[in-house]
């Protein structure tokens, strides 16, 4: 008696299913990879406007060098007022001025504030942005503290 094969069915389709998976494991790590890029590329932009934002606000103390040590315990959190752009101010004037044009600067970054203190060497320009997203409110400024915003600083000599 001859017996006759059998032919298999179906391998085919689990070939194609498996096929299925590994592209679809690929395109996930595509998009992750994408999702990172953009992160990576928001967090690079807001570093760039805080740097420049921080040497903005250096150029504006040095131009007013009589008011110097008046610019310190600068809060932008505080509400500044002073618009000198419609006619001539006094020094005092223009250092509230200054104040208040650049706490419209940082009110661009996500969270952002900026704040000048009193070291030895000068005033430190800080410029701080909650750059995680996380609603950080704290200006310690470690990066190993999710409160913290992260912050750029700069050093202004007399």
């Amino acid at each position: 008696m001859l017996k006759l094969k059998q032919t298999q069915h179906g391998l085919t389709l689990i070939e194609a299913m498996i096929a299925l998976l590994v592209m679809s494991i690929g395109l996930l790590g595509i998009a992750s990879l994408q999702l990172t890029a953009m992160n990576q590329n928001t967090s690079s932009l807001n570093h760039s406007q805080a740097v420049q934002y921080a040497y903005n606000m250096s150029d504006r103390v040095r131009a007013n060098m009589g008011q110097f040590d008046q610019y310190k315990n600068i809060d932008t959190s505080t509400g500044y007022t002073q618009d000198c752009t419609g006619g001539p101010c006094t020094p005092a004037q223009m250092l509230n001025a200054d104040a208040a044009d650049w706490e419209v600067m940082v009110a661009n970054l996500p969270g952002g504030r900026g704040m000048i203190f009193d070291n030895v060497d000068g005033l430190t320009v800080t410029v701080m942005w909650d750059d995680n997203g996380t609603g950080a409110t704290q200006t310690g400024c470690d990066p190993g503290n999710a409160n913290d915003l992260t912050c750029y600083a700069l050093v202004v000599a007399q």
